[in-house]
Order: structure tokens, then C-alpha cells, then sequence
């Protein structure tokens, strides 16, 4: 019977002993365990804290990149997402035979700068499923290509005719625009843009 009797003796002085039963006076303690607790809390984020904060932020949308749009294969365009690289705008439509001469050097440019430069077809001019046709045909699937049917965006940038380039730098501002027949000298520009 002793054993019985003697474990709640043991586990009572215990528990007396961690709460700090005796160490001082109670109003004591409240105020050193409210000053203990205020001394941590600065050290701690308030609960609302944005983690984001310590993350890098994203390069700053210049206003010639804020739109929207629809690729050829219906997928949801940002043009922000184009922010902080220089930009090659290649405005085409599906039956331009300029356009067509133009494709090749497109499509290596865009191959060679992968991850430095943006570069993003923008057809307009005609219907959707002729600007697929032509993405296929030409073989520049490897890069975006914007549905333009109602001209928006090449009114954004005043482009009145197809086999046009706009080249923006990583600013958002126009470095370049015209036509480059054949693409020549796009590589050029673009180089000058990212040495």
C-alpha cells in the first residue's frame, strides 16, 4: 500500500517543483513572465506577416507590356511576363510571303537567345486557324504567337503592316521597328541588346 500512496506524493512535489512553487510571490512572477513574453514578441513575425517580402520582387512592367492576349493555340497570354528581357515583336500575317522569308531567321534567333531575349509572333490580319496553319508550316512553334484578329495589340505598338519588327529593350522601350527582309540583321540587333 505504501508504493500506492507514495507515487502521488511524488508526482505532487514534481509538478510543484517545475511550476516554480515558492520562487516568489505571484504578482512577482506575473510581471517577469509578462516581460519575458514582450521581450520575445519582437522577435517574432506578427502573424500576419508576408513571407514574400524576402523574395526577390519581379522587374518592373513597363506600360508597353501591359496587355493581354490569346496564342494561336488559345492559351491565356500576360505581356507582363515579358519584363526585364529585351523583346522581339514579329507582327505577321498567315499569307504574307515577306513573312514567310522572315520565319527561318525568327526561329533562329529565338533558338540561339533562349532564356535572355523574348521573342513573340504576333499575327494578326486573318482569321485564327490560318495563323495555326502558318506556325506550322514555317516550323516557329518554338515561340509564342499572339492572335491579334481585331488588331489590338498592333495598334498598341502603331504597326500598320505585317513583316514589321518591334524590338523593345529590357526597359519596355522601342530600340527598333521596321521591316528586316528576310530577318537579316534581327541577330545584330538582338545581340546589341544582351552584350
Amino acid at each position: 500500500m505504501r508504493a500506492r500512496t507514495a507515487l502521488p506524493v511524488a508526482l505532487t512535489v514534481i509538478l510543484l517543483g517545475l511550476t516554480g512553487c515558492g520562487a516568489g510571490s505571484g504578482a512577482d512572477d506575473d510581471a517577469a513572465g509578462a516581460s519575458r513574453s514582450s521581450s520575445a514578441s519582437p522577435a517574432q513575425p506578427p502573424a500576419s506577416s508576408d513571407t514574400s517580402r524576402n523574395a526577390t520582387p519581379g522587374p518592373a512592367v513597363p506600360e508597353a507590356l501591359r496587355f493581354t492576349a490569346t496564342t494561336v493555340d488559345g492559351k491565356p497570354f500576360d505581356g507582363s511576363t515579358l519584363a526585364g528581357k529585351p523583346t522581339v515583336l514579329w507582327f505577321w500575317a498567315p499569307w504574307c510571303p515577306k513573312c514567310k522569308a522572315q520565319a527561318a531567321e525568327t526561329a533562329k534567333v529565338a533558338a540561339d537567345r533562349v532564356g535572355e531575349v523574348n521573342v513573340v509572333g504576333v499575327a494578326g490580319l486573318d482569321k485564327n486557324a490560318a495563323m495555326k496553319d502558318f506556325v506550322a508550316d514555317t516550323g516557329t512553334s518554338s515561340f509564342p504567337h499572339l492572335s491579334d484578329e481585331k488588331g489590338d495589340i498592333w495598334k498598341r505598338f502603331e504597326v500598320t503592316e505585317q513583316s514589321r519588327y518591334v524590338i523593345l529593350d529590357k526597359d519596355g522601350k522601342t530600340v527598333y521597328e521596321g521591316v528586316l527582309p528576310g530577318g537579316q540583321g534581327l541577330a545584330e540587333k538582338v545581340a546589341g541588346l544582351t552584350g
